[in-house]
């Protein structure tokens, strides 16, 4: 494999929403790690981000900043369309890449870039980066240490009014286009979910879904049921972007044969025990910059010093699952 030596220095390949807060300033708050480029093809908010964000350089060519000697590290944020595309051009540089989600448009695009990681010899990382936060951590131990039992059932609820939602906004809001995004707005937050099942569970034994249009507002799906079976742990999700107000959910209940345990996703923090001996109620605060402890992670995995937190042939389960749910 070929780690790098000395400071990772990160190129962004579409320095858009998720750069502003979530990303793009941990790259130079971790350890060993520095950002030293940008690109978009705006040159007006390419060249705004890095002004405001203390970036040396920026592009409005990918293959430019892929080009650029002192950059030798890229993390790919463009709508999934493109990953393939950059990904691959990253590598054939011999440059390690840290891959937004959902890792590609499909199981078909997923696998050429794990073959192209795996053929180069170019480490390459998907950005699930709720593996790292404290609660899904937290969840992870319960599971381990049997504090529920054996678990039988995941009910996982994600009910979302066009108005109140937590879907992150742009001008172009290319997460409605299933050529760019390879789906729907379940496309933008179910694979960090279903990663999670898959980092709790293991890998699912049997899965089915189903996406439907029903407002017909644009080409995307707005419901999308999926169930697995994640060897005797069954998993049921209802996905809805398309419900009032008074509706809106974000929750995900992990029930045992001793307890159960309930949480949120996306919308705060705050975790729910419960057992024999009563209800315990955990908050946990996740960093300002969401990805931060992924990315040390990740800069430490470029280092050679540790292990890859999402690797190519774990982002293809999830990318399986959300292929699932589009199939006739």
């Amino acid at each position: 494999m070929k780690f790098i030596k000395g400071e990772v220095r990160w190129g962004i390949i579409g320095c858009g929403d998720v750069c502003e807060v979530k990303s793009g300033p941990a790259f130079s708050k971790v350890s060993n790690s520095k950002l030293v480029a940008v690109m978009r093809r705006d040159e007006k908010k390419v060249k705004d981000y890095a002004q405001r964000h203390n970036v040396a350089k920026y592009y409005t060519d990918a293959q430019q900043l892929i080009d650029d000697p002192e950059v030798n590290a890229i993390y790919i944020a463009t709508p999934p369309a493109q990953h393939e595309e950059f990904a691959i051009k990253s590598m054939v540089a011999g440059k390690p890449v840290y891959i937004e989600k959902p890792l590609a448009l499909n199981s078909d695009s997923c696998i050429r870039i794990k073959d192209a990681a795996n053929s180069m010899m170019v480490p390459a990382s998907g950005a699930y980066y709720r593996r790292a936060l404290p609660l899904f951590n937290k969840v992870k131990a319960l599971i381990s240490e049997n504090r529920i039992g054996n678990v039988k059932l995941v009910l996982v609820h994600t009910l979302q009014s066009p108005v109140k939602n937590i879907i992150t906004k742009t001008d172009d809001n290319w997460r409605l286009n299933p050529t760019l995004s390879g789906g729907g707005l379940f496309h933008d937050l179910a694979p960090h979910q279903l990663d999670l099942m898959y980092w709790f569970f293991g890998k699912p034994t049997e899965m089915k879904g189903r996406s439907l249009n029903q407002d017909r507002m644009n080409n995307a799906p707005d419901v999308t049921s999926f169930e697995a079976l994640f060897n005797d742990v069954f998993l049921r999700g209802i996905w809805a972007f398309n419900v009032h107000e008074s509706a809106v959910t974000d929750s995900c209940e992990i029930i045992g044969d001793k307890g159960m345990l309930k949480f949120p996703f996306f919308s705060g923090a705050t975790l729910e025990i419960k057992t024999e001996s009563g209800t315990e109620l955990i908050d946990f605060t996740n960093p300002p910059h969401i990805q931060q402890p992924m990315i040390e992670k990740v800069v430490r995995y470029f280092r050679g010093e540790g292990e890859n937190p999402c690797s190519m042939d774990e982002a293809l389960v999830s990318m399986r699952m959300l292929d699932s749910t589009l199939s006739d």
